[in-house]
Order: structure tokens, then sequence, then C-alpha cells
């Protein structure tokens, strides 16, 4: 239907008529899109960070409220390049770079962070009842790192960060009855994770963390990466209690992106879809893909079916660029889950039966210029089956879905 041209996006949604776009570097930070025509989309308003030390990639929107995560640009790698440093102080930035394959910008950063630790991290609450003129009202402030993706309703902030006290990112749930003074209603977190409460981490690193939770109805379905899948019950939302867990690394290497149920039903019982990210990939390794979950009892998780793509899917698969599964529309209306899948572009999946999950349609982007592939990241369906799709690198496509 249309393309607009802007910086890349981590995370697109739509609300009454406008799309709202994150965006993955400084200096640009969220985009509000005017989509009421979806085939002439009008840019509005886009909110410009003041320095390079941040990203606000995730966007969620509820009613006249605007909420981004702020997060340390480059936050891996800066971790990466510290540990290097610390492991020998002397060294100087180009032997960093070159013992840590990292580039010397990110080994420099880093070292600035060793006098002046990151402390931006959170997440910021905007009023945007006049779409051109965002006005900021309350900005949360967490720890470490910071915030990354989050689930929001029109009572409660979800949100995945590091806290102090904690290794990895924790469930924190937040209070949004006066949005302009957020408070802290609980935590959730994997056992082990609270070092300063005396855990000790089963794991080594930070591969064991909450990626983001949705929630449906009285439960929160919990993404934590190399951790697998977490249910948990948020009935009493002051004391959130894990239902049970499944996970599946090893052996499959890719971690867990997002979960959520799905409405078909498998012999009955109740089904969710997770979705891995691809992530280092080792030839030999399966990409990420789908794992279709029975979860009927929380307690006792069991695998249904999993849905992968060969290679030959996508031109750009075997060029070396990321060729897989990322995320899918949270807001899910029909049988037909939308996927990102990086150089892979969009993929249309049947859901009907969870035991054979199958491939109904496939977008393709164009490579956005000065770029060798498209790098599909994040998607949005709406209920009349338009589906907006933001590239990592560059680019909001808005598409018409035909199903069959």
């Amino acid at each position: 239907m249309a393309r607009l041209d802007i910086p890349g996006g981590g995370q697109v949604t739509v609300e009454n008529g406008y799309a709202f776009v994150g965006h993955m570097h400084a200096p640009h930070g969220t985009s509000i899109i005017d989509v009421g025509d979806p085939r002439r989309p009008k840019l509005v308003h886009t909110i410009m960070l003041p320095d390079h030390l941040s990203h606000t990639h995730k966007v969620r929107v509820i009613g006249d409220l605007m909420l981004v995560n702020v997060e340390q640009a480059a936050r891996h790698q800066t971790r990466q390049a510290g540990a290097a440093i610390e492991a020998d102080p002397n060294a100087t930035d180009a032997q960093i770079a070159v013992r840590t394959g990292l580039p010397a910008k990110i080994v420099a950063s880093a070292r600035c962070y060793t006098s002046r630790p990151y402390d931006l991290g959170g997440c910021k609450i905007y009023d945007i009842s006049d779409k051109a003129r965002p006005r900021e009202i309350a900005y949360i402030r967490t720890h470490g790192f910071g915030a990354h993706r989050f689930d929001v309703d029109e009572r409660y902030l979800y949100l995945s960060t590091e806290m102090e006290g904690y290794i990895g990112n924790i469930l924190v749930i937040y209070d949004l009855a006066d949005p302009s003074r957020p408070k802290e209603v609980s935590r959730w977190w994997m056992p082990g994770q609270h070092v300063a409460g005396g855990e000790t981490p089963s794991w080594r690193g930070y591969g064991h963390r909450l990626h983001h939770a949705l929630r449906s109805g009285n439960r929160l379905w919990a993404a934590c990466m190399k951790a697998g899948v977490y249910v948990i019950d948020c009935s009493d939302i002051t004391r959130p209690r894990t239902l049970g867990s499944y996970n599946y690394h090893p052996p499959f290497p890719s971690p867990t992106h997002t979960v959520m149920p799905i409405r078909a039903r498998h012999n009955g019982r109740q089904v969710a879809v997770a979705v891995d990210e691809e992530h280092d990939f080792a030839p030999g390794e399966p990409h990420a893909g789908l794992w279709f979950l029975d979860v009927e009892d929380p307690a006792d998780i069991r695998p249904i079916s999993l849905f992968h793509l060969q290679e030959r899917a996508s031109p750009h698969a075997l060029s070396g660029l990321t060729f897989g599964a990322h995320q899918y529309n949270e807001t899910m209306r029909s049988d037909t889950l939308f996927v990102t899948w990086f150089s892979g572009g969009l993929r249309a999946i049947d859901t009907s039966n969870p035991a054979r999950p199958r491939e109904i349609g496939h977008f393709l982007p164009q490579p956005p210029d000065g770029y060798p592939a498209p790098m599909s990241n994040d998607v949005y369906a709406d209920a009349s089956g338009i589906v907006f799709l933001c590239d990592r690198n560059r680019g909001l496509d808005i598409l018409q879905f035909e199903g069959r």
C-alpha cells in the first residue's frame, strides 16, 4: 500500500489512526505518523533525543498516553568491552578492540562508563492528546542498562528492566492510576536473579533474563531468553507468582523472545506460541523459529510442534546477514500470525492447527538504500488486515494482507 522512508525502528504500534515507531538509534527517538489514510502516511512529529547515550526503540500507546523505554545504546557490546577493560585496565582502546572484535568507539564509550556509570535508563510517559506536541509527564528511573520491551494496559505497566541487586532484566509492575506519578506495585524474577537477596544464579552471564511479559487475563506470559518460557499468575497484582516454566535451551540455541496464548486449541487444550530471536547463528545450528506449546497445565508445559523456514525462503539467507525469526504481532485477532524474519522479511503463518502450522503468505521488502538486504524487525496488524512492518535499518512498509 505504501512505504515511508524513516530511520530504522525497533517497534511499531498503531492506535486511533496513528502509527508510533520507536527508533533503533539516536538522535531519533519516537515518531508519530498519521495513517488515517494508510496509502498516504504522513509524519506528524519525531521526538529527538538529546544525546547518543540511550535509545528509545520500544513504544506502546494507551489512549492519550504513549510510553517508551529508555535503554543504554549498544548495551551488550558495551558490557563486553567493560569486562575486557576491567580484566586489563592498562590495555589501550585499540588493544581491547582487537581482542574483543568490537568497534573502537564502543570500547571508548565503555571506558567512559567506568568513571560515570549510565544512569538514564527507565521508561518515559507522554501525554499525546496533541500528536504534534507530545508532552513528557513522567520519567521512571530504573537501574543498569535500563528498560527493554514492555506491556501496558489501562491500569498497569509491565516493565522489563535491570534493577539494583538483580542480575539481568526482571519484571517490575507499576500502577498508572495517576500516569504522572507511577507507583511500583510488585516485582517478579527467576530464582537466582536476586543476588543482593542471597540468591546464586545457576548460569553465567546475562543469558537468563526477562525479555518481556505479556498480560492475558490474570496471567503474564514471560519470555526469558535462554531460560525459556514462564507463566505467571497476576490475579493478585501485588504478588505475582510462577505457575510453571518450560526451557528448551539447550539444545536449541536461539533465545526465547516473546510468548503468548493463541485462540486455536489442540485436542481441546490451551496453546501458546513462542518466537525465538535469531542470535549469534553458527552454521549447522537451526535458525530461530516458532514453538507451539500445550499450556493447559502451566506446571506441565509440553511442545506440540515447531515451525522453521528453510534458507531457500529468502535470497539473503546465505549472505551472512541475520536470517531467522524475531517478533510477531502481539495483538492477534485471527488465526494468522505475522512474524518478522529479519532478512527473510515478513511471514504469515496459519496457526489454526497448532500441530501443523503452515505459511500462507510472505512479503520480502526491497533493501533500503545503502543496505544489502531488508532487516524486518517488528510488525503490527490491525483488525482490518492492514499490516505495519518496520525495518531495523530504515523504512516503514504498510501492507494489505489478503488471507487465503
